[in-house]
């Protein structure tokens, strides 16, 4: 008897956490916050103007402009993810865990592809290192574009975004202008500010339906 009745919770229990696992897919994910990623957008132009300042040839200097970039990537996604789990708390409460969870597989599968094609094009395609800005900003419009499940939709404008400049980026960024500064500071400043201010009017969207229905 008391097999079954444990047996009855366990399935009880899986039975709560797959509702709780749909819910979570099911609703719009209010975690990322938009001083966050203005901040984040402000510290890509920081970058670079350090870049500009500090390598004249970025493509002689390659393991230099890698720790330059990758450290504000790694700055902003700390700033990002450490924003996200207290807004995430605060406004999805006993949803939080589940919300963290699938903000988190529709973003890092895009993450880790950035990741591993840097280490790959690097370690056995240096030459053709002049494409990083470019792939990183196509790679970084895909994550945006499998978020848009469930985040606010104008959200696609910023996938947009980034789509453009990554294929601009391959189009030009050969010829005079390798690893420009400008590559990164533009395209990832002007998006994450972009994202803020969609975030943001999503955010006095929600306060005017309050308000509304007050």
């Amino acid at each position: 008897m008391r097999d079954l009745d444990k047996a009855q919770v366990d399935r009880a229990l899986a039975e709560i956490a797959t509702i709780r696992h749909h819910m979570a897919r099911g609703m719009e994910f209010r975690g990322y916050g938009p001083a966050a990623l203005a901040a984040t957008g402000l510290m890509a132009l920081a970058a670079a103007a350090m870049q500009a300042a500090m390598l004249v040839d970025p493509l002689a200097e390659l393991p230099r402009y890698l720790a330059l970039w990758l450290a504000t990537a790694a700055a902003a996604a700390t700033l990002i993810g450490t924003e996200a789990i207290a807004r995430t708390h605060r406004m999805h409460s006993g949803l939080a865990p589940e919300m963290l969870a699938a903000a988190a597989e529709q973003f890092l599968p895009a993450a880790a592809a950035g990741i591993l094609l840097t280490a790959v094009l690097v370690r056995f395609a240096p030459e053709a290192s002049w494409m990083l800005p470019g792939l990183w900003q196509l790679v970084f419009s895909l994550g945006v574009f499998a978020s848009l499940r469930f985040l606010p939709r104008r959200i696609f404008v910023a996938g947009v975004w980034y789509l453009l400049c990554g294929l601009a980026c391959l189009a030009v960024g050969r010829e005079g202008a390798a690893l420009s500064p400008w590559a990164m500071g533009i395209p990832f400043g002007v998006g994450q500010l972009l994202l803020a201010v969609v975030l943001r009017s999503k955010t006095w969207d929600h306060h005017g339906e309050t308000e509304g229905c007050a």
